[in-house]
């Protein structure tokens, strides 16, 4: 079997096999959180026979591993029930297909900002080494870094929309309603959570630059007479990136945590939001469906990182 594919199908069988462990944590630590979901939706002075009676509509009556089985058979066909509390009795995957967009538009967003600031500030950096350039944006990587995504947003409400008025406070346009609508109202959310992603990302970069920069076949390749701009891309360049792309992929679970808080203060209606919204309500299935979408989107985009750094650096895949 080829290298390549015989890696490819052992980091899938890696993330079937996290998928499954994770949603059965997911599903324990839910199950172990205080409340009863009968007495959420029944209220506290439901009867007995109403308990047991919804208890038995939900499933909620059967054995543990029972519960399970049935809830992850529905994942698998992307049924993760209804909601108990926030829609009572839509569908959660209607729930799920509505916000997600949203929560997509702005995570996607936000790692293009921080990907095109960061390879800008991170280039110039390692070319300008000891200069004020590079002092200049390690100056920056530090207070990005230094800056929680919550304080930041509300520091960019304050001055690029109420001061200045260029962007919304509050609200989101569907990509799906407006493509401009959406990238304007998504700027400041998308920027909130950015800005540490890029200061993380530039020092990375420049870091692997400069030690790029000092490798033997880089001092080879000058004095037999190669140019700066084709040593730079081709020896210097290409060999740093797989680590920048590598701290991208990581800094998934960042941005995931980020969206959590920033939908919230900027009324963004995705999943972020929908977690935090069914936490507060008891709604049990809605938590769980939310936290698998989180778990799966993590997976996939370090799968998909994963094969990037294999195209760029085939000995990873030996």
């Amino acid at each position: 079997m080829p290298a390549h594919l015989k890696y490819f199908l052992s980091r899938f069988l890696g993330a079937l096999a996290t998928i499954v462990v994770g949603s059965f944590l997911v599903f324990m630590v839910m199950k172990a959180a205080p409340g009863d979901p009968a007495l959420t939706v029944l209220g506290d002075f439901a009867t007995p026979e109403t308990i047991v009676e919804f208890n038995k509509k939900h499933g909620l009556d059967n054995p543990l591993i029972i519960q399970y089985l049935d809830w992850f058979n529905g994942v698998i066909r992307f049924n993760f029930g209804q909601s108990l509390t926030i829609s009572s009795g839509q569908d959660i995957s209607d729930l799920l297909a509505y916000r997600l967009p949203n929560t997509i538009t702005i995570g996607i967003y936000s790692i293009v900002i921080a990907t095109l600031v960061s390879l800008v500030l991170g280039t110039a950096a390692a070319l300008n080494r000891g200069k004020l350039t590079d002092t200049a944006t390690t100056s920056f990587s530090i207070l990005g870094v230094s800056m929680p995504d919550f304080w930041l947003g509300y520091m960019l409400i304050l001055g690029l929309s109420i001061n200045i008025g260029l962007f919304p406070a509050y609200g989101f346009i569907s990509p799906f309603e407006s493509i401009s609508g959406s990238l304007h109202s998504g700027f400041l959310p998308a920027l909130a959570i950015a800005a540490p992603m890029a200061a993380v990302f530039s020092r990375t970069l420049r870091a692997s630059l400069v030690e790029n920069l000092n490798r033997d076949h880089v001092i080879v390749a000058k004095s037999i007479g190669h140019s700066y701009k084709f040593i730079f891309l081709h020896h210097v360049f290409r060999n740093s990136i797989i680590p920048f792309v590598v701290v991208i992929g990581l800094q998934v679970r960042y941005l995931l945590g980020g969206v959590v808080i920033i939908e919230k203060i900027f009324g963004i209606n995705g999943i972020g939001s929908l977690m935090v919204e069914a936490a507060f309500a008891r709604d049990y299935f809605v938590v769980q469906a939310c936290a698998v979408v989180f778990l799966a989107t993590v997976l996939v985009i370090n799968f998909i990182v994963d094969m990037i750094c294999v195209l760029l650096d085939p000995r990873r895949a030996s």
